[in-house]
């Protein structure tokens, strides 16, 4: 399957994924542009859905069921582990409570769209108050291959590597990064995550040096995590 990415708004990013002439829209706020790709590449969009259900993210979605006459899926209805079938290929759905308590992130061959849990560069605010559930929906995410391709629902890598040398200065890592930023095209792996994105780093050595000279809590995996997201 093949994934395209469209930007809207100042930064909200959208997808389409393909595979022959079956299409699923994600966040379909760029509604020309979509349909447009969809007509050039005489694609059929059989499927509209969302990551989660803010504005930002659902802001195209009435107005492509109308012009693709596809079938909206509710990302609310979508149960964990759910199979789309596309084109005879899958996308799987997994829930990923944190941001909001309806997130979802779509799985497919090596690549994830994770909407506003995982950025490029940073994770979301979590706004549903459920730290614990966010943990768990970040650590099931960075246990997929490292060469997994995280498409995400917002470019903030700039902010983001901003934010990171302040909590690292010494990572070396964050120029490769950004060197490697394409704002055509913003996409990273979770192995390059890993290096950079400092609310993953909580098992890294250096990050745990880190929350020792500010004396936070870093006993356990989850404690290392919820200082790196209440403190920086």
């Amino acid at each position: 399957m093949q994934v395209r990415q469209f930007r809207y708004s100042a930064d909200n990013l959208g997808y389409i994924v393909y595979t022959g002439r079956s299409a699923m829209a994600i966040d379909g706020g760029a509604v020309d542009s979509i349909m447009a790709f969809a007509s050039e590449n005489d694609l059929s969009i059989e499927y509209i859905s969302n990551t989660h259900k803010h504005p930002d993210h659902t802001m195209g979605t009435d107005e492509l069921i109308e012009k693709s006459k596809g079938a909206y899926l509710d990302n609310q209805a979508l149960p964990e582990k759910k199979i789309i079938e596309l084109g005879g290929e899958k996308i799987n759905v997994y829930h990923t409570p944190g941001h909001t308590d309806d997130s979802i992130v779509f799985h497919f061959d090596n690549i994830i769209i994770t909407g506003d849990t995982l950025f490029n560069g940073t994770v979301g605010n979590c706004f549903s108050d459920n730290m614990n559930g966010f943990f768990k929906s970040l650590k099931r995410l960075i246990a997929l291959p490292g060469e997994t391709k995280v498409y995400a629902g917002h470019d903030y890598v700039e902010y983001s590597m901003a934010v990171a040398r302040t909590i690292e200065p010494d990572n070396i890592e964050i120029d490769i990064y950004l060197k490697k930023y394409n704002p055509e095209h913003v996409v990273s792996t979770i192995s390059q995550e890993l290096k950079v994105n400092p609310f993953l780093r909580f098992n890294d050595a250096s990050m745990i040096e880190i929350l020792t000279g500010k004396n936070l809590p870093r006993e356990t995996e989850y404690d290392r995590w919820e200082s790196l997201m209440t403190i920086f």
